[in-house]
């Protein structure tokens, strides 16, 4: 580990900076009929933002645009760009697999500026898009393109947020075993696999200690632990239950909205805690509050936001653009709420990894 150590309070402050991003929603618009509304929307028509003429269009993966995970944060990216830039922007829900194409075409047919497909999953769909349409700007969320002119990839170093989870779980757990699943095994699902996997190893490392992780072990990726779906929280719940069966107390579950079924199995069982991932799931899913030990962040809507701001000002320039906890993108939510002591340990490791002094990705994924 670095011997620069920063300021502790500056690193804790950059991340409660990002947990209070993070936690920010969109405010829904007042009621005319009201004297005090009415004052809001006369301040609010004044600091608006004119529209511009650029019409963003999102295609999301299965689950939609309210499925508290990554395709809602990504449609948060483009509401914010509604709001803050003045761009149109509308979205297509994909309900199966192959709606991918068809919802990609018919915002061709409406002659979008950007078309963004949100997921891996999407890929096939994009690249074959960009390639008949040369004249119209793509973004894809989670996958690296670099071979087109109008196509720009939005990649996250997931990998980093999971390796903090994954140190704080080993350092948290009673039983001396942590878990963790997957949706499907696809590369931005077992890049938080990875991360937290490799977390629990270094705690090991540094504390002498032997803490256990079920589920996934990157140099046997066959033996992994997957739902094969993004949908069922059913799938989810039952395997979280074989998993504390196993004797797991800490439970990451990387499919998006399934790991609300490991957050019901952890609620169920008792002294189980679970991980979110994308978003803080103590905001976005209080019901379940008292069993989240923590979330890893992946702020996909600012990297949307970045790429519609860049496409709409005539800055687009293809090729991929990748964010990590360096920018904030990246992060851990829940810090304040661990002992001064892990949290002196998390701002020691955040430095270093930012640094590159730690490596969080395995061999195959670094870059």
């Amino acid at each position: 580990m670095s011997k620069k150590i920063y300021s502790l309070m500056a690193i804790l402050m950059i991340a409660s900076l990002v947990l209070v991003a993070c936690g920010t929603n969109n405010a829904d618009t007042a009621n005319d009929n009201m004297a005090n509304d009415n004052m809001a929307n006369d301040d609010a028509a004044d600091d608006a933002v004119e529209p511009i003429d650029f019409k963003v269009c999102e295609v999301t993966d299965l689950g939609g645009v309210d499925d508290k995970s990554f395709n809602q944060l990504a449609w948060k990216g483009v509401t914010d760009a509604e709001e803050q830039l003045g761009v149109d922007g509308n979205v297509l829900e994909s309900q199966q697999q192959t709606d991918y194409e068809i919802n990609i075409n018919a915002f061709v047919e409406e002659e979008c500026d950007l078309i963004l497909g949100i997921g891996f999953l999407l890929a096939d769909a994009t690249a074959a898009a960009a390639a008949a349409y040369p004249d119209i700007n793509f973004a894809i969320v989670d996958v690296d393109f670099l071979e087109f002119d109008n196509l720009v990839g939005v990649n996250f170093k997931a990998d980093q947020g999971a390796f903090l989870a994954g140190y704080v779980s080993a350092a948290s757990t009673k039983t001396g075993k942590i878990g963790t699943y997957g949706g499907v095994p696809i590369p931005p699902v077992t890049v938080f696999m990875d991360g937290f996997y490799l977390g629990a190893m270094y705690y090991n490392e540094v504390k002498g200690a032997s803490v256990e992780v079920i589920g996934w072990d990157p140099a046997n990726p066959d033996s992994g632990l997957f739902t094969n779906n993004f949908e069922s929280l059913e799938d989810a719940r039952n395997l979280t239950i074989t998993m504390i069966d196993e004797g797991v107390d800490i439970v990451l579950g990387v499919g998006g909205p399934i790991g609300l079924g490991s957050a019901a199995a952890a609620q169920e069982r008792g002294d189980v805690w679970i991980i979110g991932v994308d978003s803080d799931w103590s905001q976005t899913s209080p019901e379940y509050a008292d069993v989240i030990l923590t979330s890893i962040l992946k702020k996909v809507d600012v990297g949307v936001f970045n790429t519609i701001k860049d496409a709409a000002e005539g800055n687009f320039v293809a090729g991929n653009n990748v964010y990590s906890l360096a920018d904030g993108a990246i992060g851990l939510a829940g810090i304040e709420n661990f002992s001064a002591e892990l949290q002196a340990e998390i701002a020691e490791l955040m430095e270093a990894i930012i640094a590159g002094d730690i490596v969080t990705a395995v061999p195959a994924a670094a870059e």
